[in-house]
């Protein structure tokens, strides 16, 4: 009984941030990535740890992460969705610097911001301010690969959205950033 509950609560978490990640991406015109963003996470790979390991406040990926050390539905989900920066670490031109960030074409940029605040919003709820996607970024900034220039887009839309508000940042995205007046 447990997992079926799991399964229906997973399915209803998975599908409020699809929801809400395609209001955001349409709010800016990004209609493709809207419609496909995270589909993966409806295939059986995915989803069975969705279900095994749903609480509700937190990915169930973190949870099979700790359990088993890695978590298979992540490597999935990463290697399938470009909005994700670790899509696309991989060797340098010069293998002797190691695994590096790639730049980010910039649509899965604008994506992968409006994914952590789709986030944001689903686990925080009514308890959301614009500042959870910065705070949670900054937690976690040091670990993070990813190339310089998509680091700086990334971090301006979370600082922007953290001072100025979502109206104003979404402004900025489909005005500025996506328009071509923003040297990325």
């Amino acid at each position: 009984m447990k997992l079926i509950k799991n399964g229906w609560n997973h399915f209803r978490t998975i599908s409020e941030h699809k929801w809400v990640v395609m209001q955001e991406c349409f709010q800016v015109g990004l209609y493709k990535q809207g419609l496909l963003h995270d589909l993966s996470k409806y295939t059986p790979e995915e989803f069975k740890t969705g279900i095994y390991y749903f609480q509700g406040d937190r990915s169930p990926n973190a949870a099979e992460k700790e359990e088993k050390g890695y978590s298979g539905a992540w490597l999935h989900h990463k290697g399938r969705n470009r909005h994700h920066y670790e899509y696309w670490i991989d060797l340098g031109a010069d293998r002797s610097e190691g695994l590096q960030g790639m730049k980010m074409p910039l649509k899965y940029v604008i994506e992968m911001f409006m994914d952590r605040v789709a986030a944001s919003k689903i686990y925080y709820k009514e308890n959301y301010t614009d500042s959870h996607a910065l705070d949670y970024y900054k937690k976690n900034r040091k670990y993070i690969t990813m190339h310089p220039e998509t680091r700086r887009l990334l971090e301006r839309l979370l600082v922007m959205l953290s001072r100025r508000g979502e109206a104003y940042t979404m402004g900025y995205i489909r005005h500025v950033v996506l328009k071509g007046n923003y040297k990325y």
